[in-house]
């Protein structure tokens, strides 16, 4: 039997990663990250204990490879979706919405990522997260900003920001208004991207409260 080639080595080691950071993706938003050990990750993605530790230094290097990873994929799908659209003030719409919607819809998961940032390790460096820059990068890049260095980090710290205040506990902010907050920063129309009335899971306080901070108009018995 003839040795595997190279090529076919990098696809399995390839595909034994993704199989981790999918798992520890779904292990954290189950159970939190306190609660997920890098055995319960490697069990869940059937891969040998060691394969975790040979791919990721630790539990919160891994965690924070997985979470990017599952922004650059959603953020993928929300530019690529039909009907696509090459309109830059399009774009930026649905980027915003796409993460927005991770808080919205991921609280557990996200709010483990947000204060894995915010530890000693601080902000961890990987492939996956570069992947997100890349495509946020082009994302401003395509709404026009003349300096994309500076516009690319900005856009992220924004971001992160709306993301903290929509999953601080006890006084979270709603999604709707934050979303509006940022679309009035970038001069975006309201019904760019995915706006919130399409959301059933949108209660008219919130759809009230979204539109006076996007038109500064109040609702009648607001």
């Amino acid at each position: 039997m003839s040795p595997r080639s190279a090529s076919v080595n990098e696809e399995l080691r390839r595909r034994s990663r993704e199989r981790l950071l999918q798992a520890a993706v779904e292990l954290v938003d189950e159970r939190g990250f306190e609660a997920t050990t890098l055995g319960d990750i490697a069990d869940r993605a059937g891969s040998a204990r060691g394969l975790v530790s040979y791919y990721f230094p630790g539990k919160r290097h891994l965690v924070q490879s997985a979470v990017h990873r599952l922004m650059h994929r959603t953020l993928e799908e929300a530019l690529e979706r039909e009907p696509r659209s090459e309109d830059g003030r399009e774009r930026l719409a649905r980027a915003v919405d796409a993460i927005l919607g991770l808080a919205r819809d991921r609280p557990v998961l996200m709010r483990q990522h947000m204060a894995g940032l915010l530890q000693a390790e601080g902000f961890v460096e990987c492939p996956e997260q570069r992947r997100l820059s890349e495509l946020l990068g082009d994302t401003v890049a395509r709404y026009g900003s003349a300096d994309v260095t500076a516009g690319y980090p900005m856009l992220r710290a924004q971001l992160m920001g709306a993301v903290y205040a929509a999953l601080v506990p006890g006084v979270p902010m709603p999604v709707p208004a934050l979303r509006a907050e940022l679309f009035q920063r970038y001069g975006l129309d309201w019904e760019l991207g995915v706006p919130p009335e399409r959301d059933a899971g949108c209660g008219a306080a919130e759809r009230d409260l979204s539109r006076f901070f996007a038109t500064g108009e109040r609702t009648e018995g607001s």
